[in-house]
């Protein structure tokens, strides 16, 4: 249903912008306004409508109803509404690997003091050597 809708919706914008095309400005008669005495204005008396200024009313008409009824019908049926617990992006990391072995223990909140990494003991690479101490010959 929603697709009728949207081609609908499609073809009435294009029908509109055809018909605005098609017109003639108002101000396409300025120029004879000044010198050809033929109307008392600038830009000509307005009269009644034509058959195009009436289309493109009634387009325009059905074309903000269907803007209006497309949008409520989103809102309504669109995609589900999100629930207070979901933290959205973040839902990946509270949902994430659990804990692993080498983990370090959390640091005490309020301390300005960083905590020193403690070395991997399951790891494959060994550990680095000590540097040799320096001797000091004089």
């Amino acid at each position: 249903m929603f697709v009728i809708f949207s081609v609908f919706y499609i073809l009435v914008a294009a029908a509109m912008i055809v018909l605005i095309l098609m017109q003639r400005g108002a101000g396409a008669d300025a120029g004879s306004g000044f010198g050809g005495g033929a109307s008392a204005t600038v830009f000509g008396a307005r009269g009644s409508s034509n058959f195009m200024s009436r289309a493109t009313a009634v387009l325009a008409g059905l074309f903000f109803l269907l803007s209006l009824g497309m949008g409520m019908y989103l809102s309504h049926s669109g995609t589900p509404k999100a629930s207070d617990n979901d933290l959205g992006v973040m839902a990946g990391l509270a949902k994430s690997a659990p804990a692993s072995q080498n983990a370090q223990p959390a640091a005490a909140v309020n301390s300005d003091v960083p905590q020193a990494a403690k070395p991997a003991s399951t790891s494959d690479v060994p550990a680095a050597a000590p540097a040799p101490a320096a001797s000091s010959k004089k």
